[in-house]
């Protein structure tokens, strides 16, 4: 499927932000863990978070779904090893958790994704899951992957080479379905949905460096059961909407119900540096999780170097950021995100490409790149390829506000993995996106 966005005069309203993809397939995984009944709201229907749900079903967990509501019932059959393939689609997350659960879960299984996620290394979570306990064989450390039981050790002990919270969080639940304890240690912190949500849930949880959460402690305990939790919405997808209105004129927006977890939020930190006009308004905390309304008005930007601290809490928004440093005043440097090449596509790779199409000076490194930015409008009568990458796909997209002609991106039938309201959202603003 291609897309075409054209040139925006102006973006005005409000919006609900769609639930949070990564905490919609935890809170299935977690919800699991605890055999209880717990009514889910806010889940993103979506391809990567139903996916998860389908392979929970498949090793028999008893889940329904209404839309974006969520039944996760009491079991009352005995866990299985699955009939067939549990197939994660695009899902890197789902196939890492899901990975993760299972080791822990004692049963027999195979996960497979569709052709980008075949070709996207496991070894980082293979190697120390089978250090645990697990027995897992892989296609050279990528898809198809099969878990053929084994027992987890209690009182693993790992340091984490490259900072990852997908990883982070299979050795967690790795630990969490054995009923056995975990000490990890992050070379910087990441995403902390998985330690919120245990703690939420009861779980003992203690951090060695309380500074910076370096050192996470994990200990056997059963989790608690809920009735209920509500899912916030996604940082992830509000950046598109934040950046769209950045660089759109005389606009004004408001996101309602943006989950704002510090360790995942960090686009705000760096969009407000580079003299963004936003305002968070009525925060609150939501199942353990900073959440709160995003007023976001049209700015002028300017370039800055992008911090190296706070990349890691940032990698998914990197595409979108590119975009904004595309309309920023001065050259923005964007280093140590090596990790972008390793994701559903060479996103280092994607986004030099797109910008080339645009005419935007940029230089690519190994671990990032360099965008010379201009507050004026862009002109390109070039298609860009999206490589099947929804973020990639949704950040040129957004950058067809500032553009004299239209742009057509192609392969944008992954958007439908993690917002699959994206064209209806923002031709609501006052984008006009089409097919």
């Amino acid at each position: 499927m291609n897309l075409i966005s054209h040139q925006t005069n102006s973006l005005n309203g409000e919006v609900l932000c769609p639930g949070d993809k990564s905490i919609s397939q935890r809170i299935l995984i977690i919800g699991f863990l605890t055999n209880s009944a717990i009514k889910i709201s806010g889940f993103l229907d979506a391809e990567d978070p139903n996916s998860t749900l389908e392979a929970l079903n498949a090793i028999g967990a008893a889940i329904k779904k209404d839309d974006d509501l969520i039944y996760l019932n009491k079991r009352e059959n005995l866990l299985k090893s699955p009939n067939k393939d549990l197939d994660l689609g695009n899902s890197g997350t789902g196939m890492r958790l899901i990975l993760g659960l299972i080791s822990g879960l004692g049963i027999s299984a195979t996960l497979v994704g569709d052709k980008s996620l075949s070709k996207r290394p496991m070894y980082r979570v293979i190697n120390p899951l089978k250090a645990m306990g697990a027995e897992i064989q892989s296609n050279k450390g990528m898809a198809p992957l099969k878990i053929l039981g084994g027992k987890i050790i209690n009182d693993f002990k790992y340091e984490m080479p490259i900072a990852s919270a997908q990883v982070k969080s299979s050795l967690m639940l790795a630990a969490l379905s054995s009923n056995n304890s975990i000490t990890i240690s992050e070379p910087k912190t990441t995403r902390d949905h998985t330690e919120r949500m245990v703690e939420y849930f009861g779980g003992d949880i203690k951090y060695g460096d309380k500074k910076n959460r370096g050192i996470i402690e994990l200990n056997a305990k059963k989790l608690r059961a809920v009735k209920s939790y509500d899912i916030v919405g996604d940082f992830s997808s509000a950046a598109f909407i934040i950046v769209a209105v950045l660089i759109s004129s005389n606009s004004k927006v408001l996101i309602k119900n943006v989950g704002l977890n510090s360790s995942r939020s960090g686009l705000l930190e760096i969009l407000s540096l580079m003299g963004a006009n936003i305002e968070i308004k009525n925060k609150k905390m939501t199942c353990n999780e900073d959440s709160g309304d995003i007023l976001i008005q049209s700015s002028s930007l300017h370039a800055i170097d992008i911090p190296e601290d706070i990349i890691p809490n940032i990698i998914d928004e990197i595409p979108i950021l590119s975009i904004a440093a595309a309309f920023a005043e001065g050259t923005t440097y964007i280093r140590n995100a090596s990790e972008l090449r390793v994701k559903e596509t060479d996103r280092i790779n994607a986004i030099s490409e797109g910008l080339k199409k645009l005419n935007v000076n940029h230089e690519v490194f190994d671990d990032g790149l360099s965008i010379s930015g201009t507050n004026n409008s862009i002109s390109s009568d070039q298609e860009i390829d999206s490589f099947g990458d929804h973020r990639i796909a949704m950040s040129f997209l957004i950058a067809g506000i500032r553009s004299t002609n239209s742009i057509k991106v192609r392969n944008c039938k992954n958007i439908e993995t993690s917002f699959p309201k994206f064209k209806d959202i923002m031709n609501k603003l006052g984008m006009e996106i089409s097919e």
